[in-house]
């Protein structure tokens, strides 16, 4: 069977950075930035995104473009008779079945919040009436798991119809919408009277908060949202690098990839520190500030209901854009590992993203009771650890020694295909970097996000 390709080069960069903005971008790094010494912690995010994030997108891209597989084939392209690297693949496809166990969940809020903004019907005169519209939404398994069903139905929907005629055509639509619907939001943020309090918070050092909080807990912090950020480790990335033609280096996709990604992050705080300041409400991270918070500002505003639902829009598309471009991965994984054709991919692994993902829909209503992480956790917060502090992380480990060892694919080969094609060549001398410190970085950021965590 011939291998799928990307259309257009901006299609691979748009799809790819779809895949890395996802719902952290918009709520998790404005407020991490906010608590950890606003401009410095931002600084320090975008040192360790380009010695860490660069080079391991680099490296699953290169992995994927010279094997020509998904996470299920890749391994077994490139590897030495009688390795076992390709064992790999186990764990990877797993992380992307518990990604999406949990995040077609979250992202059936979205959609929820968007309809209820268009329609009129959520009531934010008040914190307290928000908070109880969020809490009801989460007591009824019904709209969980109807919000839920549609986004699965619709992603595989999108996926069924091919690479670029599916996949590649809708998402180039959603990503030009979400940067156009952020720029305007952005823009009505920082136009508001008193806005320019948050962007003082968000952006200018705060010597005082990073005194509080510790220089090394703030640099841990800005590793830590820089490398996740991207969602390396478990071949989310790698399959759409074997879409890829050898017309340009990959240093230089990764480059743009991660700047819209960066971007994106950065211009969420745009949106929501000024926001919150102009109307004097605390910004609030996790759930409660998507879904209580913001909706209080937005009920502050004049127009409010209008950009609501141009936030939840905006929402909706970084969520979707992140679950099209896993569930293509999925289907990649299946039409490899068994050979099976795309509509039998796509549908079977349709009705089992629905299966998987009715336990962290239940979690917060019929299974609440089920508390695995502790007092007050979820489902959703036991998927979420296992993908994200143990899974991405090792298997990122993984890959850097893939690419760097001699028992591995080797550095030579990494850096042949990496340089290949048009663009910024990675050179000779981060031979060492990334063969001696690249993997200590990774391998600490898996110890402390243990040791943070528990």
């Amino acid at each position: 069977m011939e291998r799928e390709s990307f259309g257009s080069r901006l299609g691979f960069i748009l799809i790819s950075a779809g895949c890395a903005i996802g719902i952290g971008n918009v709520w998790r790094f404005p407020y991490v930035a906010g608590n950890n010494g606003g401009g410095l912690f931002v600084l320090i995010y975008l040192f360790f995104l380009l010695i860490m994030g660069v080079p391991v997108l680099t490296m699953e891209f290169a992995i994927g473009r010279a094997s020509r597989k998904s996470i299920m084939g890749c391994y077994q392209e490139l590897e030495k008779p009688g390795q076992k690297w390709h064992l790999h693949r186990i764990p990877a496809l797993i992380g992307n079945y518990l990604l999406m166990a949990f995040y077609t969940v979250v992202s059936g809020w979205m959609m929820s919040y968007f309809f209820k903004f268009l329609t009129g019907s959520i009531d934010n005169s008040s914190v307290e009436k928000t908070g109880v519209a969020f809490s009801e939404m989460l007591a009824s398994p019904g709209e969980l798991l109807f919000r839920m069903a549609i986004t699965v139905v619709l992603g595989f929907g999108i996926c069924s119809l091919g690479l670029q005629k599916g996949v590649e055509k809708i998402t180039k639509v959603m990503m030009v919408a979400l940067l156009l619907l952020i720029a305007v939001l952005a823009v009505n943020s920082l136009t508001l009277e008193g806005g320019m309090k948050g962007l003082k918070f968000y952006l200018i050092p705060n010597l005082e908060t990073i005194k509080e909080h510790g220089l090394i807990n703030v640099i841990v912090a800005a590793m830590n949202q820089s490398f996740f950020t991207l969602s390396v480790g478990i071949g989310s990335m790698e399959v759409f690098g074997s879409y890829m033609e050898k017309k340009h280096t990959l240093l230089g996709e990764s480059v743009q990839i991660i700047l819209l990604d960066t971007f994106v992050a950065i211009m969420s705080g745009l949106i929501i520190f000024p926001a919150c300041f102009a109307f004097g409400i605390s910004p609030d991270s996790g759930p409660s500030l998507i879904f209580i918070t913001l909706p209080n500002v937005f009920g502050a505003m004049s127009g409010g209901r209008i950009w609501g639902t141009l936030f939840f829009l905006f929402m909706m598309f970084a969520s979707f854009s992140t679950v099209i471009a896993v569930f293509e991965n999925i289907i990649a994984c299946a039409m490899d590992g068994f050979k099976w054709s795309r509509k039998k991919a796509t549908w079977l692994n349709c009705l089992l993203i629905l299966v998987l993902s009715v336990p962290c829909a239940l979690g917060f209503n019929v299974l609440s009771s089920f508390q695995p992480l502790g007092e007050g956790s979820t489902v959703l917060d036991l998927e979420d650890f296992i993908v994200s502090n143990l899974l991405l992380p090792i298997g990122c480990l993984i890959i850097v020694m893939f690419c760097v060892t001699k028992r591995g694919w080797g550095l030579d080969k990494y850096l042949e295909e990496a340089n290949e094609g048009k663009g910024i060549k990675l050179p000779r001398w981060i031979k060492g970097y990334v063969t001696y410190v690249l993997p200590v970085l990774v391998l600490a950021l898996l110890i402390l996000g243990l040791v943070a965590f528990f």
